[in-house]
């Protein structure tokens, strides 16, 4: 799901919803797991983070879905087996679970499978990875 940067945002909003409902449509997930929202210092970048989660939010409510949040202290905690991992970290260990030798370049892309290996370990349903 990748926007162009020079897009309007209510585009690439539009964009994301598509994407999603077409990933949904094809794979049939049981589940969708997403990241709470960290504020950082850039509120520009927190609010269109925000929306962009309440795009996936409501696509999951209008898929019926459920959908589970999760803070990113609980996603490295679930992921490394320590909530105060770096980066590289989360990443080595997303390799190693998945069995995989290269993950996407984009970080949020393994961010979202460090939120999926999160909501594996934690669903009471056993889930096979």
């Amino acid at each position: 799901m990748l926007t162009e940067a020079g897009e309007s945002f209510p585009l690439r909003l539009l964009k994301l919803n598509n994407d999603l409902e077409n990933i949904i449509d094809t794979y049939k997930p049981d589940a969708i797991s997403v990241e709470e929202l960290f504020f950082n210092n850039n509120a520009k970048t927190a609010i269109n983070v925000a929306q962009a989660r309440g795009v996936i939010l409501v696509v999951g409510c209008r898929k019926n879905i459920p959908t589970y949040e999760y803070t990113p202290l609980q996603i490295k905690q679930s992921v490394v087996g320590y909530g105060r991992a770096d980066k590289i970290q989360v990443q080595k260990m997303v390799k190693m679970i998945l069995g995989v030798e290269k993950l996407p370049k984009l970080d949020d892309t393994t961010d979202s499978m460090a939120a999926a290996i999160c909501h594996a370990h934690s669903s009471k349903f056993s889930v096979k990875l």
